[in-house]
């Protein structure tokens, strides 16, 4: 995978995009000023409720639609000023993609290998060289011995194996996953999601994985909390190391993520739980910000 990280750090900048879909007299607001930073060969899941914003922002990444305004880049891409041809080759080369249906991702009357072939056809491949990445994108997903079948004959687990293998055939940087398990039993959906773990380290590709299940916090790095079209929460995994060498556990840390002009949204749990609505008390301290009720004249009788 090419080295596409940007100047200042990031493979994935996005700096308050707006989405407005206009539907007859109506606007929607799908996105409002959303800001979120990627690195280059990260693994990471954006989670929201249905209606949150998360399938919009990955169809704007992938170059499948355009923001109303804002920043947009992706490596070395502007992908709001970028034309019409440009584009398409973004899509074409730079960009995997992965959806819930099965059958949006895969053609039924091929072969699970003829499916990954296909597009290495399109790209003008020589066929030495695409049935050489074909076995070893089917190997690579664990499914050499099906490379035969056709998806009627696959299970939903191995048609969306197959549907990764198609994805990446074509060395793309970015991947992008919409709801991946979404039609899976448990155990077919962390096989998948330990598919891609294994595929981000082997090929270094950057992996955006969008889900309504946050179950997925421990099988990636980042999880991104989209609430009305913001960024609102993120978990980053770390390791914690004790004394000895073998002796380390698995945390996360929570942030509250404050955008460009200033905004946060507190989780919803802690607004329920105090009764904040409307106004709401905030005090300055030496290293923090304390916020309360504004029915108490204090901390104390706020509680």
């Amino acid at each position: 995978m090419a080295d596409q990280q940007s100047n200042n750090g990031y493979y994935i900048i996005c700096e308050d995009v707006f989405k407005i879909y206009k539907i007859a007299d109506l606007e929607v607001v799908a996105l409002r000023g959303l800001d979120l930073l990627v690195r280059e060969k990260e693994l990471m899941a954006i989670v929201g409720a249905s209606g949150s914003g998360k399938t919009t922002l990955l169809n704007i990444l992938g170059g499948l639609d355009n923001p109303t305004a804002g920043k947009v880049q992706v490596g070395n891409r502007d992908l709001v000023n970028i034309s019409a041809r440009e584009l398409g080759k973004y899509r074409r080369k730079d960009v995997g993609f992965v959806w819930q249906q099965t059958g949006r991702n895969l053609i039924p009357y091929l072969t699970a290998f003829q499916n990954v072939e296909l597009p290495l056809t399109l790209l003008g491949w020589s066929p030495r060289k695409r049935k050489q990445k074909a076995a070893e994108m089917l190997d690579a997903v664990g499914l050499s011995s099906r490379m035969n079948h056709r998806p009627d004959r696959l299970s939903g687990g191995e048609q969306q194996r197959v549907a990764i293998a198609v994805a990446l055939a074509h060395n793309p940087p970015l991947l992008l996953a919409d709801e991946p398990t979404g039609e899976l039993d448990s155990h077919s959906a962390t096989n998948i999601l330990d598919i891609f773990h294994s595929l981000n380290e082997a090929y270094g590709v950057t992996i955006i994985i969008v889900t309504h299940d946050i179950s997925i916090t421990g099988k990636v790095d980042r999880v991104v909390t989209i609430r009305d079209g913001r960024t609102s929460l993120e978990s980053v995994r770390g390791i914690k190391r004790g004394l000895e060498q073998a002796d380390q556990t698995v945390s996360f840390e929570e942030f509250i993520v404050l955008d460009g002009v200033g905004r946060l949204q507190l989780p919803r749990e802690y607004v329920d739980k105090l009764g904040l609505k409307g106004r709401v008390r905030v005090l300055m301290e030496e290293d923090h910000i304390t916020v309360w009720p504004e029915r108490g004249n204090n901390r104390e009788n706020g509680k």
